[in-house]
């Protein structure tokens, strides 16, 4: 074994994951350059071995012991790579931290990143979720990727089209699940900038705060602050933030479920369907505060699910079957979680 693959064995995660749960990794590596995933890759043993590769934790719900090689990306940089007349192209390695990087854009001077302000995680793990948030994804401004191939030990560039973008969904969570490790990532940030304004929380926050032509800086300070509102602060209260999809169903179900429900929350799509808003059919519910073991529903948005200290994987899955069951006992629409279960 070189210096490049020093594992640490029995190796505590609890400071690595946002819900706080205390798991330990088998083996644990921290890949601050490219040159580790190849050793593993020549490495026959380690090779055949399960891998969870970790970003920043946010979007994880981990079991007591992980039985796998956990790889926690560590690889850093973040540069302005290009520009023509309609777009500057920038670029930021996997490590990054998502919303220090967002920041960093806005310094430069660039728009087009500002409503994705204050997401936890890296950037290395935007693109597997297609993360998104107050009226756009990350979709938008993406351009490709370089990952690496466990299946070829050979770097490979992925383009937009390949990685089949859908609603908090990707090929990473699919066909490329295992196979491939994201190395960094670029985007095309648009030199014609045009606020994105279609939540209400944000447009009110701009009146209130007399902000007529507001800036992408504008813009990010208001989620920011709306953010902090609503969801929790994971170094008080252990959380993956918004813990179930919003889930999307054809018109003719919606209009069922609006004439019950008057005040039912929902957002027309481009196909017709519409999303419906996950935390209001959690919250008639009656789920939002309450408790199931350790684990529970928080007090102040019941999309999100927190840790009270101490809960297990085991307990926040429980509690995640209980709401779903609730939700669909009720409405007769299913929830998906968000996080992903290892």
């Amino acid at each position: 074994m070189t210096n490049l693959l020093t594992f640490s064995a029995d190796y505590s995660l609890q400071s690595l994951n946002t819900f706080g749960i205390a798991a330990r990794a088998r083996q644990f590596l921290r890949i601050e350059q490219l040159a580790q995933l190849q050793a593993i890759f020549a490495d026959a043993q380690l090779k055949a071995l399960p891998r969870l590769v970790l970003g920043g934790g946010s979007n994880l719900v981990l079991s007591d012991q992980v039985d796998a090689l956990v790889l926690q990306m560590g690889l850093k940089g973040r540069q302005i790579l290009d520009e023509d007349e309609d777009y500057v192209y920038v670029q930021a390695a996997a490590g990054e931290n998502w919303h220090e990087f967002v920041l960093w854009t806005l310094e430069q001077g660039l728009g087009g990143m500002e409503n994705l302000s204050l997401i936890p995680g890296t950037v290395g793990a935007a693109p597997i979720q297609n993360i998104g948030a107050y009226g756009m994804e990350i979709q938008d401004v993406f351009t490709g990727l370089t990952a690496f191939d466990f299946t070829s030990g050979e770097l490979v560039d992925i383009d937009k089209a390949t990685c089949a973008f859908a609603y908090r969904d990707s090929i990473f969570k699919r066909e490329y699940k295992d196979r491939m490790v994201i190395v960094n990532v670029r985007f095309a940030l648009p030199k014609r900038w045009q606020a994105r304004l279609a939540y209400v929380d944000v447009a009110q926050y701009l009146r209130q705060h007399q902000i007529d032509s507001p800036t992408p800086k504008d813009i990010s300070a208001a989620i920011i602050e709306i953010r902090q509102a609503k969801l929790p602060d994971p170094a008080n209260i252990g959380n993956a933030g918004s813990f179930f999809k919003n889930p999307i169903v054809p018109a003719a179900q919606r209009d069922s479920l609006l004439a019950v429900y008057p005040t039912l929350v929902s957002y027309r799509q481009d196909s017709g369907d519409y999303k419906l808003a996950a935390g209001w059919l959690i919250d008639q519910c009656g789920w939002k505060g309450r408790q199931l073991g350790r684990a529970g529903v928080y007090e102040k948005q019941a999309l999100v699910l927190v840790n009270h200290g101490g809960a297990t994987g085991a307990e926040v899955r429980a509690l995640a079957q209980a709401v779903s069951a609730d939700v669909y006992a009720r409405f007769a629409v299913k929830l998906e979680v968000e996080p992903v279960f290892f």
